[in-house]
């Protein structure tokens, strides 16, 4: 059982909110004071690793001084930019495909950061308690095929609660995201209906429901509506005082999303890798005894030959404080860090990464 925090108001969450982001630009005013000038870093991309994204470039310039501006605009958008050319790095929840990478005009390397987990999250008036689900049973609510919460095939999974007769919305993302293809691949995975239609993608043609842009939309969405569920990352729902279902994993256990629930389903995978990986992988619906079922690792995209050498160095220097320093402080926003082993590969892999001649 979860013990979730007292339910607010919608006033107190405007007001919460400008705290938070008056608290945040307060952190980051070191990163943007004076404006960007040839020794800044550019990013874009995912919104799932946002929250510590944030706190390793504020940390990382106060530690060093260089700053580095990033857009939490989704992964299919820093794909996007980082295919034309306009940031100096990407960020992805999703590795790219062999089509997108064949776009590229030069070589890009994946270099996984964090993990972290994406959980159901729901607003059930009346229910306090986290509730279980299966993969099934979750393909069919998004799908618009299960339409009430007291559905018979959730009901037998929540045996003793009182679930309403209200109807369930779906809210999704409206935007390109690596949020969505990590949950439209797990749905693909335990759903062959699913894998049918819509499939798994950064984007899909969604049966029902209503769009939220990047995980804070889906999370807002989600809070304000009755009867609302959706899909974020663990550390949005735990922003936001969302509760999340405990999903039944591989094993047929009913598993919490924890960072240890995460860095289990990733013990696996990470000691099979072999040393020369890209990195490309899926770990959803993992198998072993307590592994959460929609783990990922996330990505920073960046050009192996650095078009520009002085940009160049500070990227990988930042690479290198992240695998050192960064990983450190993961936990703290509800994170998994990386196993020490790929830590170990990844540092290798730094000097793979070559500078343009000027």
């Amino acid at each position: 059982m979860h013990n979730f925090p007292a339910r607010t108001t919608f006033a107190e969450n405007i007001v919460n909110s400008r705290v938070r982001m008056l608290a945040l630009a307060s952190a980051l005013a070191g990163t943007f004071v004076g404006g960007l000038d040839a020794q800044d870093l550019n990013g874009a991309g995912a919104t799932f690793p946002n929250p510590i994204y944030s706190k390793w470039f504020s940390d990382y310039a106060t530690a060093t001084g260089v700053r580095i501006n990033y857009q939490s605009i989704g992964s299919g958008g820093g794909i996007r930019q980082l295919t034309e050319g306009t940031v100096d790095f990407g960020a992805s929840d999703a590795p790219m495909s062999d089509a997108e990478m064949a776009k590229l005009k030069t070589p890009v390397l994946h270099f996984p950061t964090v993990l972290g987990a994406v959980v159901i999250t729901y607003n059930i008036p009346g229910i306090t308690k986290a509730i279980r689900l299966t993969g099934p049973v979750v393909a069919e609510i998004f799908a618009g095929k299960i339409t009430k919460w007291n559905d018979s095939r959730i009901a037998a999974l929540n045996k003793g609660l009182a679930l309403p007769s209200s109807d369930i919305l779906v809210v999704h993302r409206s935007d390109g995201s690596g949020t969505t293809y990590i949950f439209s691949d797990y749905l693909s995975n335990v759903s062959p209906a699913w894998a049918q239609s819509p499939g798994k993608g950064k984007e899909l043609a969604w049966p029902v429901g209503l769009g939220g842009k990047g995980n804070e939309g889906v999370a807002g969405q989600v809070k304000q509506t009755p009867g609302a569920i959706g899909y974020v990352e663990l550390a949005y729902a735990k922003q936001n005082s969302l509760p999340f279902a405990d999903l039944q994993n591989e094993n047929g256990e009913f598993v919490t999303p924890t960072i240890e629930s995460v860095t289990t389903a990733a013990a696996a995978a990470a000691s099979k890798l072999p040393a020369n990986t890209d990195y490309r992988l899926s770990i959803v619906n993992a198998p072993g005894k307590g592994a959460y079922p929609i783990s990922s690792f996330t990505y920073l995209l960046v050009y192996q030959m650095q078009p520009d050498a002085a940009k160049g160095t500070k990227l990988v220097d930042f690479l290198r404080w992240y695998l050192h320093n960064g990983e450190k402080s993961a936990a703290s926003l509800d994170y998994a860090p990386l196993p020490a082993s790929m830590v170990a590969q990844l540092e290798k892999r730094l000097g793979s990464i070559r500078m343009a001649s000027r």
